[in-house]
């Protein structure tokens, strides 16, 4: 039987899973350079990091491994952000949803880990299904796009492995210079790319900031505490699921055919490989 520390552990991993997902929709909305979208969100989102922060008496405590964690997310935000602007955003979150088989491959390739028959077959599956994205649409943007979105995915893989064992203040400062880094990259296109000051972009930009990267990296911070991985994987599968849907419903853009599939192949192989992690590993602490 669950806690109820655990029991709120996964409400507020499902309330993050599902501000996420609409980032999609945001993005689309505001007819801003990616780079500034990027920036101004990232600023936003780092004021409302720093207040939590503040307000646990968290201090900044930056590492070798929180400092490298913080530039490939970073990379991270800066990346979905473009490919949010280049290819459809079903495209852009699923790919991004491959980094557990990107911590697989460099598990194996760096830390020599051994990997199962099981495991090379769902790498193999996925791959398969990322390739689908790549027969829609190969125009130069939708390709660029996929492409960043791929190396999303890599990014928030290498963002897990360099937090690694970290503890909290080295993972919330981790996540606050990362913040920090994709904002004060992005912030100045602002003087250099033409904006369009609308009500509807403005309050646009504070959702993207606040509500849609701030509030959920608070979230995930206090979840991680008390649930339990295998949960966090597969209620973080909201994400992918909810984005493509808040976008059709608001903005009309659907998926082509074969990204649609290569997204169920995708979303389906990536949860039922966690399942499985999780059952191989009770059985092994059981023996």
């Amino acid at each position: 039987m669950k806690t109820s520390r655990e029991k709120q552990a996964v409400m507020m991993m499902a309330v993050c899973a599902a501000l996420w997902s609409t980032a999609g929709i945001f993005i689309k909305l505001i007819p801003w350079h990616s780079m500034v979208i990027c920036g101004l969100r990232s600023l936003l989102s780092a004021v409302v990091v720093f207040l939590y922060m503040k307000y646990q008496k968290i201090p900044i405590r930056l590492t070798k491994r929180s400092v490298l964690a913080s530039l490939t997310l970073a990379l991270t935000f800066i990346c979905f952000v473009i490919a949010n602007k280049l290819t459809t955003a079903a495209n852009a979150i699923v790919l991004e949803f491959t980094s557990p088989i990107f911590i697989l491959i460099m598990n194996a390739l760096v830390f020599h880990q051994k990997v199962r028959h099981t495991d090379a077959l769902v790498v193999g599956i996925t791959m398969c299904g990322i390739t689908l994205f790549f027969f829609d649409q190969l125009g130069s943007g939708s390709l660029l796009g996929n492409v960043l979105g791929v190396f999303c995915g890599f990014c928030v893989a290498c963002t897990y492995v360099f937090f690694g064992q970290s503890g909290k203040n080295e993972r919330m400062s981790g996540i606050l210079l990362g913040l920090l880094i994709s904002g004060v990259v992005g912030l100045p296109f602002a003087f250099l790319t033409p904006m369009e000051i609308t009500a509807q972009s403005v309050l646009t930009i504070l959702a993207l900031g606040i509500f849609q990267l701030g509030i959920p990296y608070v979230l995930f911070g206090l979840a991680t505490g008390d649930c339990p991985p295998l949960a966090c994987n597969l209620i973080g599968a909201i994400e992918p699921l909810l984005n493509p849907i808040w976008v059709f419903l608001f903005n009309g853009e659907k998926p082509g055919t074969f990204a649609l599939i290569g997204s169920i192949i995708v979303i389906f192989a990536v949860t039922g490989w966690c399942i499985l992690q999780d059952h191989i590993l009770k059985r092994e602490q059981q023996s």
